[in-house]
């Protein structure tokens, strides 16, 4: 989930990957594609995002279609680097080759206003596609989304209803709350292109992820509405 979420990493050195304890580094470094990218991953992870980048392209070059997915999310993970036209056609790639992933992330361009005009029934087609595979992460992402998507009230009609509903299942398959909790997180702060800042929006689904048990939502509830 950490794709869509607001996370903070811990900044570790610069020559990560290179004493990286990980049963997918020799296999990355002798050519294996598949081992490229779970490296990648577990880098984007550690916010190591260059040297994520470079293993993303690595794997992507060679065919993989979610190293394509994760080398577009990373194309797109600072605001004042973003290039939302390569990201957008390295997710159309990775979609081409069935990644789930790649949905997810072509979904979260088609919906920013900073790739072009925005294509919410098309998003909305993707997430509902991705959102079917449980056993998947990217169900997880796909379905908050959606429930951003129908929480924000842009590009799609405003519906609690419907929001709620798909952040429930999202939350099911990770921890009852958690998408609850960074939808709130994602209307305190915002996110450029997508959704506004709106702490009135922020405090309902933080005080839903608290009623839902989620205890992070609870103390993020009571900071802001208590002014902090």
């Amino acid at each position: 989930m950490k794709r869509l979420c607001i996370i903070l990493f811990f900044c570790v050195s610069g020559v990560w990957a290179e004493n990286l304890d990980s049963p997918y580094l020799q296999h990355a470094q002798e050519g294996d594609s598949r081992a490229q990218f779970y490296l990648a991953d577990t880098l984007v992870s550690a916010g190591e995002f260059q040297q994520a980048e470079s293993w993303a392209a690595k794997s992507a070059a060679q065919g993989d279609a979610d190293a394509m997915a994760l080398l577009a999310q990373l194309k797109i993970h600072d605001p004042a680097t973003a290039d939302y036209q390569q990201a957008k056609s390295l997710a159309e790639q990775a979609v081409q080759r069935g990644s789930l992933a790649g949905k997810v992330t072509l979904a979260r361009i088609f919906v920013n206003t900073q790739a072009g005009k925005p294509d919410y029934p098309r998003a909305i087609t993707l997430l509902e596609s991705a959102s079917q595979d449980i056993e998947s992460d990217s169900a997880v992402d796909a379905q908050m989304l959606l429930g951003l998507i129908y929480a924000n009230g842009v590009g799609a009609a405003q519906d609690d209803e419907k929001a709620t509903f798909w952040f429930k299942r999202s939350s099911t398959l990770s921890r009852t709350g958690y998408a609850e909790f960074w939808a709130g997180m994602l209307f305190l702060n915002g996110e450029k292109g997508f959704i506004a800042v709106n702490k009135q929006r922020a405090l309902q689904w933080l005080n839903l992820s608290c009623t839902e048990g989620f205890d992070t939502g609870c103390e993020e509830f009571e900071r802001i509405s208590n002014g902090g």
